[in-house]
């Protein structure tokens, strides 16, 4: 670093305006004060390269408590449903009043769906069977995943068959699948949300 001294007998710089001694000192300290600027730089390019293996998880805390209104519609063409009773199910009706789901966000890419009108959550237990449930419980976690075709899947967070995973899917009548018969490129899994 270069220190400066201003006297009035500077014989080097006596026939020199004070303004451009002024520049020159105002020219020398942004100099250093950039190359204190690139060292700061390198040492934390250093300390990240050398920290990449232990990297923090990202916090998505905004994606958390989102509550949509949708409905379902499976590649099967039926909306998702659960009744008055708790069955769940495909209709062909646009207008049914328990096809209407509130989807919420639990955790990062987990989402409970629950039918309005009945007020059942979307489960699935740990033998793949799909059912209404009338209280929030770990069945009721669902992994949301939006596919390349642009449907959505739903897969249990807690339960695997076999370490495979199990989605929830209609057949070609409507009917719900069970678990360890579904696989994520099958299409009866597949649904489009569709805003209500």
């Amino acid at each position: 670093m270069w220190k400066w001294i201003l006297t009035h007998s500077a014989p080097g710089f006596s026939h020199l305006p004070r303004s451009l001694l002024l520049f020159f000192l105002v020219y020398s300290l942004s100099v250093t004060c950039n190359e204190a600027r690139g060292r700061d730089w390198l040492r934390s390019a250093e300390v990240a390269s050398n920290s990449s293996s232990s990297r923090h998880v990202r916090s998505y805390n905004h994606l958390q408590g989102d509550v949509r209104s949708r409905k379902l519609f499976s590649y099967t063409k039926y909306f998702l449903q659960i009744d008055g009773n708790g069955t769940v199910s495909g209709t062909k009706k646009e207008n049914c009043p328990y096809s209407i789901l509130e989807i919420t966000s639990v955790d990062v890419g987990v989402v409970a769906v629950k039918a309005i009108n009945s007020n059942y959550y979307l489960a699935m237990n740990r033998r793949g069977k799909i059912y209404g449930s009338k209280e929030f419980n770990i069945d009721c976690k669902l992994k949301e995943r939006i596919e390349e075709n642009g449907y959505n899947t739903y897969a249990s967070h807690n339960w695997k068959n076999n370490e495979r995973q199990m989605f929830v899917a209609l057949n070609g009548k409507g009917i719900p699948k069970r678990g360890p018969k579904t696989r994520r490129k099958n299409t009866s899994a597949h649904f489009l949300p569709i805003v209500v």
